[in-house]
């Protein structure tokens, strides 16, 4: 069958849309490979840069997914999202997650570091100011997503709650009944987004070609609202999913002051 690219356009862009095409209709199903370049350029009579480009194309719009040494396949259609809860629950002194029943692959890191252009906002601090940091990564058991955890502790939290220097490496719940300990009011501040992720991230989050991360920041503060403690938690933005229970705050009653 000749298949001849007739269209205006880019060759490229004319075999992507082609692909495109068949795997939006099932005829390249989720999970199988790809015709292999010969095949694409037989089939269609271009060049085998033309085929290469189509291909990174398709690869960038995360339909396809390259396996070294293996090929080029349709991306499978994704199961459904994890969905991680952002609550924290009270009970007397201890403070629980749903984020608890996440494993950790390999003993946590700990190490210091300075606030930087993107960490020092949420903390309210200037750059270059010193923090305990501690880094974990983690895997969800029944799915095995995987996810980056990193809390950052300002040297001035610590002086409140001097066990917090002692053990840097508490974990977020721990951290929370210690600050509660030192006579805070604990309330949270968290922002989502949605980004491609680093070399790093991607090789330990175990990510395919074309999967962005959700990146989320919480910030935990205590009394009069001052920043206390910022986590990180980074994941696969196609296989998890953050939810948020929201609840309408009653406004104060106003009392007129007497003269």
């Amino acid at each position: 069958m000749d298949d001849s690219m007739q269209r205006p356009g880019a060759l490229y862009q004319q075999l992507a849309a082609e692909m495109r095409s068949s795997i939006a209709s099932g005829e390249l199903k989720p999970g199988t490979p790809l015709p292999s370049e010969a095949q694409l350029i037989d089939r269609y009579r271009v060049s085998r840069p033309t085929v290469r480009k189509a291909v990174s194309l398709l690869k960038a719009e995360g339909l396809i997914e390259v396996i070294h040494g293996k090929g080029s396949y349709v991306k499978a259609v994704p199961a459904p999202p994890l969905t991680i809860k952002r609550t924290v629950t009270r009970k007397g002194k201890t403070f629980t997650t749903p984020q608890a029943i996440w494993e950790e692959t390999a003993p946590p890191t700990v190490y210091r570091t300075r606030t930087t252009t993107v960490t020092g906002p949420p903390l309210g601090l200037p750059e270059d100011e010193e923090l305990f940091a501690c880094d974990r990564v983690l895997r969800h058991p029944k799915t095995g997503t995987r996810a980056l955890h990193r809390t950052l502790i300002p040297f001035a939290t610590a002086d409140t709650a001097p066990s917090l220097a002692e053990a840097p490496d508490a974990s977020p719940t721990d951290i929370y009944a210690a600050l509660t300990a030192a006579g805070h009011k604990l309330t949270w501040t968290e922002t989502v987004r949605a980004r491609m992720p680093l070399a790093d991230e991607r090789s330990a989050l175990e990510l395919p070609d074309a999967t962005p991360v959700v990146h989320l920041l919480a910030v935990t503060h205590g009394t009069d609202l001052e920043p206390l403690l910022l986590e990180e938690l980074r994941t696969n933005g196609h296989q998890a999913q953050f939810a948020f229970r929201v609840t309408a705050d009653s406004p104060r009653a106003l009392h007129s002051v007497p003269d």
